[in-house]
């Protein structure tokens, strides 16, 4: 009986079944510190206790997303060591700050399951859930990503999840505390309050980053995503590693800063598409196009939904005359952020 573990197939998967993933991490001050030299990262309250506490929280947590690449990471040889692609995700919640010293750890339910037409492959959806050493749920999020099939077993029944469009405003979850009425515009970087954007409003965050491979290579680790078409130049044809899609979100979402400089917390994650693969030496900008603004019962905090993308090309740039995305797009992504009002 072999000891290793070749990961799982599109025949391995049922409906109603929960993996526990291996293995419990402690994250710590490190964490944030690579994160940040991965990523031209800005945010004042990831940055600073002091911006921190003055917004009603005990000291500055982590970055949404490195809790978001910590559970994803731990989900890969489990969820998508086979996979072909990860094709979109839904239902994103933030639900608790991760501090340093938690230890988070991941599980997933499979909630859906459809066979390909060419019978080689299928697609699988996950509810995926990050808890912190208190058992307390921190993160939340569906997935789906189209694995290969190894056997010659009969096609499962199909189930598709029905999955809502986006994260309702009543269901956003705002940190305990949080309290924006006396936050420093001058020390976040920028003067703009929520009001001052307007639904349709596009944003055209100016700077670009040139892809590099030693940088991906260290966030697959950082990330422990052992995928093999992210780490494995001979698992593709063309002997390229394709950089894994949260790095390019990590990349998007720090760019976002020239010009949403106040959007600070990620509360919720509505959908979101690799749109396109990316390689080293892409150079990413990025865009984001404001969808919606809602209040919340957080004194001076509203929150804003954004499409975040991420391309090589022009801002404004996302589809072409048959819908399908434009080759530059990279990334297409839908979530809520909270900012003072």
């Amino acid at each position: 009986m072999s000891k290793t573990n070749a990961g799982r197939f599109f025949d391995d998967y049922k409906v109603g079944d929960v993996i526990t993933h291996a293995v419990p991490r402690t994250v710590a001050e490190g964490e944030r510190a690579l994160y940040h030299a991965l990523y031209p990262a800005r945010g004042a309250l990831y940055s600073s206790d002091m911006f921190a506490q003055d917004c009603g929280l005990e000291s500055s947590p982590l970055d949404d997303l490195i809790a978001f690449h910590i559970v994803f990471g731990k989900t890969v040889p489990d969820v998508s060591l086979n996979a072909v692609a990860n094709l979109g995700y839904a239902e994103g919640r933030w639900l608790a700050p991760v501090w340093p010293g938690d230890t988070l750890t991941s599980t997933s339910e499979v909630i859906g399951v459809k066979q390909n037409s060419n019978g080689k492959s299928g697609v699988v959806w996950v509810r995926t859930t990050g808890r912190n050493q208190m058992d307390v749920p921190v993160l939340e999020y569906v997935r789906w990503v189209m694995v290969r099939k190894q056997g010659d077993a009969p096609a499962p029944d199909t189930v598709i999840p029905d999955l809502q469009k986006s994260v309702l405003p009543g269901d956003l979850v705002v940190p305990e505390g949080l309290d924006f009425t006396d936050y420093d515009f001058a020390l976040a970087g920028e003067p703009h309050r929520l009001g001052d954007y307007k639904v349709g409003e596009v944003i055209d965050h100016v700077d670009g980053v040139t892809i590099e491979e030693a940088e991906h290579m260290i966030a697959t680790r950082l990330w422990q995503n052992t995928a093999k078409v992210h780490f494995d130049a001979t698992n593709r044809p063309d002997g390229k590693r394709l950089i894994y899609g949260g790095h390019v979100i990590s990349m998007a979402r720090a760019l976002s800063f020239n010009g949403l400089a106040n959007a600070q917390m990620i509360v919720a994650l509505n959908g979101g598409a690799h749109a396109n693969p990316c390689f080293a030496g892409d150079t990413v900008r990025a865009w984001s196009e404001v969808l919606d603004t809602a209040d919340t019962d957080a004194p001076g905090v509203g929150a804003i939904r954004l499409r975040l993308v991420a391309t090589k090309g022009k801002a404004g740039a996302l589809k072409t005359e048959d819908g399908k995305y434009h080759p530059d797009v990279l990334l297409d992504l839908d979530y809520w952020a909270l900012m003072p009002t």
